[in-house]
């Protein structure tokens, strides 16, 4: 069903459901059974610092349970440790997992289309040099906060191409390992090739890392063949008709649907103005209904009671705060938003509404 051309009221109802799907399907007893068994036997934990775009899917890209990898999606993938939040949700995150006598291993991604440079990262207006140098600043970020020998925290740059969905490892010399250029035998061999690739980086983390890569592997295999069945269609052209503030809208893996901004940056009216005129011109040329457009803010809770309570009053901050920089930068395109509020119960992956205030 093509949802961005249906009236608003269908979409809002289409994105609440794909959302209760979502949920229902992390809740359900065999996927918690395999999350259990996977992270039994695979100890690092993983987390995932991406771009917005509906086609970053890492458990599709590496054939990973649901809820194995801890996602911070941003639009354009920009993120910066030095932005207090943000850097208190990172660390905090560590400290979580290293409490629990776990490594982290952080995948810091870039994407782009190896078919047209009009299918990369719109955030970097398609400059994939630019995307790689950020996410090697990131990197460096990461070795200052949490120690350059990278024994406990391991920060690795990954680019994604989306036309195959193949991942790229870089590697600590400068070295490259593109999993979609590698013939039958050196798919055999790509345990000791990541070895010498990355021998910094702890066994036990080389070893977790070896599913996703694997993963990858049977990935790039389905889409290729579904390039030779005429079913890969490479969307390219903006239709995104929602604005998403916050976290926990990973189950909105649809490309050109929504321009997610995370809540981490000290400015930011800046990207949700930009997400508002990226609304507008998709209203203005006709790729999506000039009937209105969704503004949904969300916020995850782990625990009932004050964590819960919490959420919920950041949530209305950020729905009233986007809701003014649209309505002073965009007076028309306010009059047609439509704005939902809402909190996310990060245990179970239930996404809750809640009255605006």
């Amino acid at each position: 069903m093509d949802i961005h051309s249906k009236p608003i009221q269908q979409r809002i109802d289409w994105v609440f459901d794909l959302a209760d799907r979502h949920g229902a399907d992390f809740r359900s007893p065999e996927a918690w059974l395999a999350r259990e068994r996977y992270l039994a036997e695979h100890t690092t934990a993983i987390a995932v610092m991406k771009c917005m775009d509906g086609r970053i899917n890492l458990p599709v890209t590496t054939n990973t349970p649901v809820g194995i990898l801890m996602p911070f999606r941003n639009l354009g993938g920009m993120f910066d440790l030095g932005w207090p939040h943000l850097g208190e949700v990172v660390a905090h995150h560590v400290q979580r997992m290293v409490s629990s006598g776990r490594r982290v291993l952080f995948l810091i991604t870039y994407h782009y289309s190896k078919g047209s440079p009009q299918r990369g990262c719109a955030g970097f207006n398609y400059d994939t040099e630019a995307a790689v140098a950020h996410v090697h600043e990131i990197r460096r970020q990461v070795a200052h906060i949490f120690g350059a020998a990278h024994g406990t925290v391991y920060p690795l740059i990954c680019g994604i191409e989306t036309d195959e969905d193949a991942m790229i490892v870089h590697g600590t010399n400068g070295e490259k390992l593109d999993l979609s250029t590698l013939t039958e035998n050196e798919r055999t061999a790509l345990e000791p090739r990541l070895a010498a690739l990355l021998p910094d980086m702890p066994a036990q983390m080389r070893n977790d890392l070896m599913p996703l890569l694997h993963g990858n592997l049977k990935r790039i295999d389905s889409v290729r063949e579904q390039i030779k069945r005429n079913e890969r269609h490479l969307d390219i052209e903006h239709r995104e008709w929602m604005i998403c503030v916050g976290r926990g809208f990973d189950f909105l893996h649809t490309p050109n649907l929504a321009l997610i901004i995370g809540p981490y940056s000290p400015n930011l009216g800046e990207p949700i103005r930009r997400a508002a005129g990226i609304i507008q011109a998709n209203m203005q040329a006709g790729r999506i209904p000039d009937d209105g457009f969704l503004l949904l803010s969300s916020v995850l809770y782990d625990e009932i009671g004050v964590d819960r309570a919490r959420a919920e009053l950041k949530s209305r901050f950020l729905a009233k705060f986007a809701a003014e920089v649209v309505s002073a930068e965009f007076p028309e395109l306010a009059s047609k938003m439509a704005t939902r509020t809402a909190v996310l119960d990060w245990r179970s992956r239930t996404l809750e509404t809640i009255a605006p205030s």
